[in-house]
């Protein structure tokens, strides 16, 4: 069958069975390798990906169930590593092996966009489902707060010259 998405901002048709998971469809067809199978069964969460903006585990998501949404990979994160978790990451140095770490950022992303100050438990909450073998958590944790502040300062900075001119209007 014919399916047409929107994968990392681009319009596409892939010609797959219906009930193909959409991991199979990033990495096979579309050959977008960061995107990571893990277990299969959808608790690694090494698989993350966004479709329409919301954290989900592609190894498990048929192909027909995301048919004219936008699917986010970490290769569409940000093409240069400038997203703020990504940067977050490298600056805290939160790989070990780096094998769930896409799947990790992709969630830490989508997380940060409902809740740009998120609480520990907010980001334990949305990270649970999330493995690393190598016990990163703690980096992780960090990170994402990082990442939010970071991203809380470049939206101050980039409404600050807006706000200047509302008051001194």
């Amino acid at each position: 069958m014919t399916f047409k998405l929107i994968v990392n901002g681009r319009s596409t048709t892939v010609d797959v069975p219906a009930d193909m998971p959409l991991l199979w469809v990033i990495r096979d067809v579309l050959n977008l390798p960061g995107t990571k199978y893990g277990c299969g069964v959808a608790m690694c969460g090494a698989c993350t990906v966004h479709i329409n903006g919301e954290a989900a585990k592609s190894c498990v998501t048929p192909i027909s169930s995301v048919a004219g949404k936008k699917v986010t990979t970490i290769e569409g994160l940000s093409t240069d590593g400038s997203h703020a978790v990504q940067q977050a990451w490298v600056e805290l140095d939160v790989s070990q092996c780096g094998y769930c770490q896409p799947g990790q950022i992709m969630a830490a992303a989508a997380l940060l966009a409902n809740h740009p100050d998120p609480s520990d438990a907010q980001i334990d909450a949305a990270m649970n489902g999330n493995i690393c073998r190598c016990g990163t958590y703690l980096r992780i944790r960090q990170a994402i707060h990082r990442a939010a502040l970071m991203r809380n300062k470049q939206s101050k900075w980039s409404t600050a010259p807006a706000l200047k001119a509302i008051e001194t209007k």
